[in-house]
């Protein structure tokens, strides 16, 4: 007979005493209020302390937290966090059960349970706020899950505070609380969440099966379709409504009554399409992280997303590609013209890149602003890195107006770093997770890095008092681009605000009407506002007694409003009698985390179901896996050192590290789909069914051929699209009216197989051939059937509203076009006729 323990044990032994993890709460109107329970069970013999550090999002609020055990619920309270450690410890020492949450980062906490008793279960709760804004009808919501593996620069030094599995150094001195081991990981998430924005809604989920239950009036209730999943990847859900008009209510207000100050929340969703007009050359620096981390399924999206980032820019713009890991070294040593032929090598380059390494990200970034300190930043990483403080401060003193616009590849990202250089720089930052279409984000992220915008921006009241805005600083307006303001106001009524800028050298505007209600009850927006003007006084460069200062208003505003920052956290105390308070001391139990789904740097691929990891150590990363050198005739700088000497990271075993790289390159071979057909592996992908207009002969004969004539399919045709965006012609007439001519023809060809601006993979190239055409209409004026084409086809080919609105706006002096847009049926036959022709 064989004795098996019972319970959840790490691969040493040691039991972990986390259960299991719930996400309970509510999507509504302008916020989210969510909870995080975390459930604890004590199956030793003596009493244990668990030690859990886990990520919340960096934008959100926390608002509570609470413990419940033997039967009663306590709630915590905020304190100063020296003073809350303190109770805590006392508590803990005296025999009694607490909690305390600390915040490491921005992102990610620290949860204490003491004196859990053997047998008993213990609830944790944490509540935190985000506000919720809709972008073109669409909402995206996102929760981390777990803390990942991140890279630790510098040498060892200073004494440890945490349990984490790295000692301080001096670039991270809090290493040892922000990496939690990697371990043999059994408990699990669960959901439970309520979706009500006030009108119909579709919920989908890129990264989980998800369930979807309709309950009365516009209420949803979401769940994971398996009930239980692995914390080994953000949970991201996307509501969709099929109007675009405001989902959300723009000013949103909370006040208690008479005596005391109110809050308000004022969103604006700014529409700058008339003031759109051919934006000044780019200067475009792409900086893309090829460290061991990146080896799993991040390199391939990384590679593909930064394909379609080259394909958005212009003729005239300047670009680079710097790839890292332990050192970088760059596609060209200076920013180059884009040209047709510059494409094709750094295509090339590109595709050669491999995955080795570390995450060194201090000194690409450097040099990227360096190059371009009054361009655009593009970064691609799915780092995990520990000195982020640092390397913010580097890319702001490098910077003149330069913006950083980033791309967060995969499961875990540091995205505290990633959307402090967007919010610092007026850049932008997206996140692509496992399953979601790249090309949506890449699209979406070029638009706003050229889009209108509104700068120097000044903020006026008239009629109605409004004091302690935030952010102090106001952000600029972008296009499309959601804006919120908050503030607080001292007695109700009914007024203006108006927004004051500069589009470039044009003066701008906007006024929008606001109504201060006397009583109101959203008291969310008050922790909203705190939490934001904290933000602002947190990222104040103050010193000696000024700083001081500034922290004592922060703990005294954040103990007033019950929010966690870097200065105070919750605790919590339940006083014990008789047996039930411990006399001995409580053994320590650190909780283990999953490695995240698709990580290939602890030697085999992850799969969903999968669970554990190996955990990382620190050592000497060996320099093996050199850059490959871009192909001739394109020149690269030497190969440099990240930081001027070798850096530590992660021992990975040889065997392991190359089983991992041949586990991923046989997966991508395997895999097939449109990611192999974008490198030119694997099989086409099965066309799209026909569109409905009949396929004309037309298409065939004078859409542009392949070289020889060979490959007319749709690779064939995107693979021999220029630079500009347009297609090569022939015949009689101008060249823009013969590229014109080509590019219609071309994109009628893609949408016979079921290709326009929303598709997965090749909607970039269509829609940089739709705005190419949009802005080649003016040299059409002397061939109105060509001009006809060219717009109607762009018409078909474009999914967003905001683009087909701006074509039709062109359109209005053709008369054969007239009645036709917005009638896809009598517009497919009218360009069928055309083409033919």
């Amino acid at each position: 007979m064989t004795n098996e323990k019972a319970g959840l044990y790490t691969r040493n032994g040691t039991q972990v005493p986390l259960q299991g993890v719930e996400v309970t709460g509510e999507l509504l109107g302008g916020h989210a209020r969510v909870r995080v329970r975390q459930r604890y069970r004590n199956d030793e013999y003596q009493p244990v302390e668990a030690i859990y550090t886990f990520p919340l999002p960096s934008d959100g609020t926390l608002s509570a937290f609470s413990m419940t055990c033997a039967g009663r619920r306590i709630e915590g309270v905020v304190r100063e966090r020296e003073e809350a450690f303190r109770t805590y410890d006392d508590a803990v020492t005296a025999g009694h059960g607490a909690a305390l949450l600390d915040e490491e980062r921005r992102n990610v906490f620290t949860a204490q349970v003491g004196n859990l008793l053997p047998g008993e279960e213990t609830v944790v709760e944490v509540e935190f706020l985000q506000a919720v804004t809709a972008e073109e009808g669409s909402v995206r919501w996102m929760l981390p899950t777990l803390v990942a593996p991140r890279y630790i620069p510098g040498a060892t030094t200073g004494d440890r505070t945490g349990h984490g599995s790295e000692a301080p150094t001096a670039q991270v001195p809090d290493a040892d609380r922000i990496t939690p081991p990697v371990g043999n990981v059994h408990y699990g998430l669960r959901m439970d969440l309520l979706v009500d924005l006030g009108r119909e809604v579709v919920v989908e989920s890129p990264s989980h099966a998800i369930t979807v239950t309709r309950e009365e009036g516009t209420r949803v209730r979401v769940g994971f379709s398996r009930g239980e999943v692995s914390l080994d990847r953000d949970l991201v859900l996307s509501l969709r409504s099929p109007d675009s008009s405001a989902v959300f209510t723009p000013l949103v207000t909370h006040r208690k009554g008479e005596g005391g100050p109110g809050t308000f929340a004022l969103t604006v969703v700014p529409d700058l399409l008339a003031m759109a007009s051919a934006p000044a050359k780019q200067e475009v620096v792409f900086v893309v992280d090829v460290s061991g981390s990146m080896a799993g399924e991040s390199l391939p999206q990384a590679q593909a997303a930064l394909r379609l980032c080259l394909r958005h820019l212009r003729e005239g713009d300047r670009f680079n590609v710097i790839a890292f890991e332990n050192h970088f070294r760059s596609f060209q040593p200076e920013p180059v013209p884009f040209t047709q032929r510059t494409l094709e090598e750094a295509d090339r380059w590109v595709a050669a890149l491999n995955a080795d390494g570390g995450t060194e990200l201090l000194a690409p970034m450097r040099a990227a602003v360096q190059a371009a300190p009054d361009g655009v930043i593009v970064l691609l990483t799915d780092g995990q890195v520990g000195n982020e403080s640092e390397i913010l401060r580097a890319v702001l003193e490098a910077r003149k107006t330069a913006r950083v616009y980033s791309f967060g590849i995969g499961t875990n990202v540091s995205d505290v770093l990633l959307r402090d250089m967007a919010k610092q720089t007026g850049g932008d930052v997206e996140f692509i997770h496992p399953g979601e279409r790249i090309d949506d984000k890449v699209v979406a992220q070029f638009s706003r890095a050229l889009a209108p915008r509104v700068t120097e921006l000044e903020v006026h009241f008239d009629g109605v008092e409004c004091a302690e805005l935030a952010p102090a600083e106001l952000p600029p307006l972008v296009d499309g681009v959601p804006w919120t303001l908050l503030g607080r106001y001292a007695s109700p009524g009914t007024g203006t605000v108006t927004l004051r800028g500069r589009s470039g050298r044009e003066p701008l505007s906007l006024t929008v009407r606001v109504d201060l209600p006397a009583v109101s009850d959203r008291p969310a927006v008050e922790k909203l506002w705190a939490a934001e003007r904290i933000r602002g006084w947190e990222a104040a460069q103050l010193t000696g007694r000024r700083a001081e200062s500034m922290k004592q208003r922060i703990v005294e505003l954040a103990v007033a409003h019950q929010i966690v920052t870097r200065y105070t956290s919750f605790v919590v105390v339940e006083e014990r009698k008789g047996e039930r308070r411990n006399s001995g001391q409580a053994k320590t139990r650190v909780i283990p985390v999953n490695a995240p789904a698709g990580w290939a740097m602890f030697g085999a691929q992850k799969e969903e179901a999968a669970i554990g990891g190996a955990v990382p150590r620190r050592g000497r990363m060996a320099a093996s896996g050199a850059m490959p050198p871009p192909p001739a005739p394109a020149q690269s700088t030497p190969s440099m050192d990240a930081d001027g000497g070798t850096t530590d990271w992660m021992i990975m075993r040889s065997e392991r590290r190359e089983q991992g790289k041949a586990d991923a390159m046989k997966k991508k071979r395997n895999k097939g789909g449109i990611l192999s057909n974008f490198f030119g592996g694997g099989q086409p992908p099965e066309p799209m069914k026909e569109a409905e207009f009949g396929e004309s002969d037309a298409y065939r004969d004078e859409a542009p051929a392949a070289e020889g004539g060979v490959d007319t399919g749709a690779e064939g045709l995107l693979s021999r699209q220029l630079a500009n965006g347009l297609w090569e012609g022939t015949g009689e007439g101008s060249e823009p009216v013969r590229q014109a001519r080509a590019t219609a023809l071309a994109l009628l060809t893609l949408l016979r197989e079921g290709i326009t601006s929303s598709h997965p993979l090749h909607g970039a190239q269509v829609k940089k051939a739709v705005e190419a055409l949009l802005s080649l209409t003016a040299s059409l004026s002397g061939d109105a059937q060509v001009a006809e084409l060219a717009l109607g086809v762009a018409w078909l080919a474009a999914a967003g509203p905001r683009t087909r609105c701006r074509i039709e706006q062109a359109a209005k002096p053709l008369a054969g076009l007239n009645g036709r847009l917005g009638n896809e049926v009598a517009l497919r036959e009218h360009v069928d006729t055309l083409a033919a022709r």
